[in-house]
């Protein structure tokens, strides 16, 4: 890399390959999540194998979009972000590059594990526990770049993005620590320390509070600088912020419990669960509030740049989710959509609509800056990339919604003696149009995430498009 990138201050050099990384894991998450789709429609596509059936390769596209994607966007926002807002550098550019070589391991180690079979099976967290280890020091030693680098700070408060990105890093070291307790039995192979309801109730904790802290405090730090800078207005009320940041923190712990309706938890703390979800919905709507009004003034900048765009509407998907989630955490309306493609589809309302295009939207600004350019090779790709995103992820929500409602509605029609009005086959017959209408939407993202692979690499190797002829006019 040549020395001219690197800034006298602050450390780019692991923001850039943060960066970079975020764009690869993309693509490979993305089309791992296109051929598991795929595979529902034509399952002759698993080829026969072991390794390359849904079942082994769903927890890899989950981890590979969650962590890999998402966790190397996280890396590389949170740690430019400190740096700008506390005008100082990283704490230690040693252990900052462990972070990135610690993390791209783990990665590769799940790449490898997980089509072997090698799981905890535990959503989100099937990992077996050298890889455990592994990814709990690195998560430590990112701790104490972050938070080393706010103590050394050069401002005087600390920048509300700060606060979210903080308590994602504390939030997930201790989730991640105890979810995946456990007893090593063999190399690869290990047994929970918890068994039974207290088992599901602890996955739950952290499967829940993963996506509240890892796929909702952090990118909601990605969105509180990202999206006033792209802008190019202050943050709507700072006051606001600081309310939703504790607000949000506060309540999310306690919502794990919606997704064991109707088993074996004991039912006051299904209840518990439904009800801190419904309370949810104010700080997130809140944010989400913030975030828009934070646009005041600069609307029209919206027809002239796609950047902005991502940043937005990745809010409005934000807030739509979070509407969803309190709302199937009813139990009565959980009736309806549990274990059905509803829950698929809300889930990649705010994976897709939420964590993908903030952080999309986020790169687009952030990768001209790392590598001294004064913008994107081509403003005119951000644009095809952001409706190829658009399409992709209401076609993608759309199917799974319909089919979400429809199988809902089968599994509990009955006939007039009682009996089951259809067998569940039938139901998985009646949802293929859907499935194929969720395989376009996925394809949508991964030639969008091709598209913007390109524009990425002629952003770094510096070309320039050449300004369009302007017509001749007569002297």
């Amino acid at each position: 890399m040549s020395t001219a990138l690197e800034h006298p201050t602050y450390n780019y050099k692991v923001v850039r390959q943060f960066a970079i990384m975020t764009v690869v894991w993309g693509i490979v998450g993305m089309a791992l999540g296109v051929t598991i789709a795929a595979q529902l429609v034509w399952p002759e596509l698993n080829l026969g194998l072991p390794w390359t059936s849904f079942g082994r390769l769903r927890p890899l596209h989950t981890n590979a979009v969650i962590f890999a994607f998402g966790g190397s966007a996280l890396f590389a926002t949170s740690y430019y972000v400190v740096q700008r807002t506390c005008q100082t550098r990283l704490m230690s550019d040693r252990l900052a590059a462990f972070t990135f070589w610690g993390w791209q391991a783990v990665i590769v180690s799940a790449v490898v594990t997980l089509p072997m079979g090698y799981t905890e099976v535990k959503e989100y967290a099937e990992l077996e526990w050298p890889i455990d280890i592994l990814l709990a020091v690195v998560w430590i030693a990112y701790a104490i770049v972050f938070l080393g680098t706010i103590k050394r700070r050069r401002t005087s408060h600390i920048y509300v993005a700060n606060w979210f990105y903080a308590a994602f890093i504390l939030t997930v070291a201790v989730l991640h620590i105890v979810n995946s307790a456990a007893l090593p039995v063999s190399a690869m192979y290990s047994i929970s320390l918890y068994s039974g309801a207290v088992d599901a109730m602890t996955q739950w904790w952290y499967g829940h509070n993963a996506v509240g802290f890892f796929l909702t405090a952090g990118f909601l730090g990605m969105m509180y600088y990202f999206v006033p800078k792209q802008a190019g207005r202050p943050v709507y009320s700072y006051r606001l912020s600081i309310v939703h940041f504790w607000a949000l923190i506060m309540v999310y712990m306690w919502a794990g419990p919606h997704h064991l309706h109707y088993t074996a938890l004991p039912n006051w703390a299904q209840s518990l669960g439904m009800v801190m979800s419904i309370i949810l919905l104010a700080p997130s709507w809140g944010g989400m509030i913030n975030g828009m009004m934070t646009l005041s003034g600069a609307w029209h900048k919206l027809r002239t740049d796609p950047t902005l765009r991502f940043l937005v509407v990745a809010l409005s998907f934000y807030g739509m989710s979070t509407f969803e989630g309190p709302m199937m955490a009813v139990k009565t309306v959980n009736a309806l959509s549990h274990y059905t493609d509803w829950t698929i589809g809300h889930v990649h309302a705010g994976a897709l609509g939420w964590v993908a295009m903030i952080t999309i939207g986020s790169m687009y600004h952030l990768i001209p800056r790392l590598y001294g350019r004064s913008e994107m090779y081509s403003v005119g790709l951000i644009a095809v990339h952001f409706w190829l995103a658009t399409v992709g992820t209401v076609l993608y929500i759309a199917a799974m919604w319909v089919n979400g409602i429809m199988q809902g509605l089968m599994w509990r029609a009955v006939n007039a003696d009682g009996t089951l009005m259809y067998t569940f086959i039938e139901s998985v017959e009646a949802s293929g149009a859907g499935y194929v209408v969720r395989t376009v939407g996925g394809l949508c993202w991964v030639v969008g995430m091709l598209v913007m692979a390109f524009n990425v690499a002629m952003t770094v190797r510096g070309k320039q498009r050449l300004p369009r002829p302007q017509p001749q006019t007569a002297a």
